[in-house]
């Protein structure tokens, strides 16, 4: 997508972290911007935050609610138009051995992190591939490249993601519609979400991370790992090396396996 200008952007967890700072750089790129977000409070703050940078919508939603997810693009329609780009970006993660978790934590985790990227997305494709245009962008995490300890609900989640969105980007392709789909990979990001989390590998800033992201939409980039050798590497990795030795490289050598053993995550 050349130009964001005057283009309708909708923001999934739009009031907070990436999602808010993906928000504002829309907005300085002259986009009408709309947010959804599960957080009343946090929406008005951003509302009253950017309203000076440009249109910008706010509206409550808890994206595991599949009703509330309908009335709300009903809303979206009648009020603000037919979206060009729909960022996929809400998200959740519960830092748990399998056996510690209860259904909810499963249930909420697949409903929010790979359901409701597909669910979203249906409400607004359609008028997309009318229109001949639009982009979405699904926000998965390479956490659904790697097996983690103490992921193993968030990582099925974004492997759901990864799988789905790419598969979207080929029917389009097979469709001839000139609806781009871009899938996002980041590492972990300092936003509070993953707070505890202890890495070798450099934990990202949410500035660079949504700036690279925003950059792909420009530039109709297919799939982006954060920083970008993570996608090449491993994958070049598990074509090449055994199952164990790959397992004692993350391991034992960048020591991936043990990054959540602090995790916290967001303080109540």
């Amino acid at each position: 997508m050349a130009t964001l200008a005057g283009k309708i952007a909708l923001v999934t967890g739009g009031a907070n972290g990436i999602g808010k700072i993906m928000t504002r750089l829309l907005l300085e790129r002259k986009a009408i911007v709309i947010i959804w977000d599960m957080n009343q409070e946090k929406i008005d703050e951003t509302l009253a935050e950017f309203s000076a940078k440009g249109t910008i919508w706010g509206y409550k939603v808890d994206v595991s609610d599949i009703l509330q997810i309908h009335q709300a693009a009903r809303k979206v329609k009648q009020q603000v138009g037919l979206v060009d780009v729909l960022i996929n970006n809400a998200g959740i993660v519960v830092g748990k051995f399998f056996h510690e978790h209860n259904p909810n934590d499963i249930l909420k985790t697949m409903e929010i992190n790979a359901n409701a990227p597909m669910l979203i997305t249906n409400e607004f494709l359609e008028d997309m591939m009318l229109q001949n245009s639009g982009h979405i962008c699904n926000i998965a995490s390479s956490g659904g490249l790697i097996s983690n300890p103490k992921m193993s609900v968030y990582a099925a989640s974004k492997w759901s993601v990864i799988g789905w969105s790419d598969s979207l980007r080929l029917e389009m392709q097979q469709l001839d519609k000139n609806v781009k789909v871009t899938t996002i990979m980041p590492y972990y990001i300092n936003t509070g979400m993953f707070d505890g989390v202890q890495s070798s590998i450099p934990i990202l800033e949410p500035e660079a991370a949504a700036l690279t992201i925003i950059k792909a939409i420009e530039k109709d980039k297919i799939m982006v790992t954060i920083p970008g050798y993570i996608y090449r590497l491993t994958r070049m990795a598990q074509g090449v090396l055994s199952i164990r030795v790959f397992d004692w490289i993350m391991g034992s050598v960048l020591h991936i396996y043990k990054t959540m053993e602090h995790f916290k995550g967001h303080k109540k």
